[in-house]
């Protein structure tokens, strides 16, 4: 393997990323909303110190939507560089078509393990279009890629068989829809080709009934600030013990749940929140979304003091 050849195969990549919990941090903004690179390597230092399978740099939770295209291949190279090769590093590539394939190769070049294709932006498209987006963007890069299937990119099952046979480095399916029966056709019909990524808001809610259809991993936000309860909840999960997932359930998620359904865009402000909450400060969340009200962290600082 030659010096610039990425670390991990793309199947490697997809083993790797089955292997464990996946982390995907916040993003942090100086109060003035530029990208504060100092808070952030403090904070995947931090995080770097758990037992994660991968790392998913400026994704949806670290608002990689109102990123400039500079400021992303910023944050994916101080990910890469503060993260040194202790975990994968996943970068995103979204938009349109020739959008997504610079995004693409641009993290490949900055050193990226991988890439999470997100949904494009306000346009809607068929399946054949989007057949046609994903293998463009697969195409375009050596790396092992993640789809995410979500808003106006949802992929049914005759779709993803169809992806996973003309691109061999689309290794992962990450659903952030929760449709059932499209995520058991897709099983069926795909089976251990890719691995699969459970990518509904706050995740764990979902994780024990989707270990049945095949997920074996997903993506927690909430380990951006309390990582212990989070490797534990993911660890009952993999046990598939009821008792305690339901415990941890009713102990903290459904409550955070309860914080978090109050406002459109909460899903993120909430985990930078959490972040800012246990006193790594985060900073605020950029427009549009918006930051909890001094009552609603209060509540979920006292929230978080429960788990910790």
């Amino acid at each position: 393997m030659t010096d610039n050849s990425p670390r991990y195969s793309p199947s490697e990549l997809a083993a790797q990323l089955k292997t464990g919990l996946l982390s995907f941090p916040v993003t942090h903004f100086h109060p003035d909303l530029s990208f504060n690179e100092a808070a952030y390597r403090e904070h995947l230092s931090w995080l770097s110190q758990y037992d994660v399978a991968g790392l998913f740099a400026a994704g949806g939770t670290g608002e990689g939507f109102s990123l400039t295209t500079a400021e992303i291949d910023t944050v994916i190279r101080a990910a890469v560089s503060e993260v040194n090769g202790r975990v994968p590093v996943i970068a995103p590539a979204t938009g349109g078509t020739a959008t997504a394939i610079a995004g693409a190769q641009a993290a490949e070049a900055a050193g990226a393990d991988g890439i999470l294709l997100l949904p494009p932006y306000l346009t809607e498209a068929g399946q054949g279009g989007l057949i046609e987006h994903v293998s463009a963007v697969c195409q375009s890069t050596s790396l092992g890629v993640t789809v995410y299937s979500r808003a106006n990119a949802i992929l049914n099952d005759v779709s993803v068989a169809q992806l996973a046979e003309r691109n061999p480095n689309l290794v992962c399916l990450k659903d952030g829809v929760g449709n059932i029966e499209m995520m058991t056709r897709t099983y069926a019909r795909v089976g251990e080709r890719l691995t699969y990524i459970g990518g509904l808001p706050t995740a764990e809610t979902f994780a024990l009934p989707l270990l049945q259809l095949g997920y074996s991993t997903y993506s927690s936000a909430i380990f951006n600030f309390v990582p212990e309860f989070a490797l534990g909840f993911y660890a009952d999960v993999v046990a598939q013990d009821r008792t305690s997932v339901y415990q941890k359930l009713n102990e903290f998620v459904l409550p955070y749940l309860d914080i978090r359904d109050r406002t459109k865009g909460y899903a993120v402000s909430i985990v930078k929140a959490g972040v800012n909450a246990i006193g790594r400060s985060a900073g605020p969340v950029r427009p549009p979304l918006q930051d909890l009200t001094d009552d609603e962290l209060a509540q979920l600082t006292e929230l978080i003091g429960k788990v910790k």
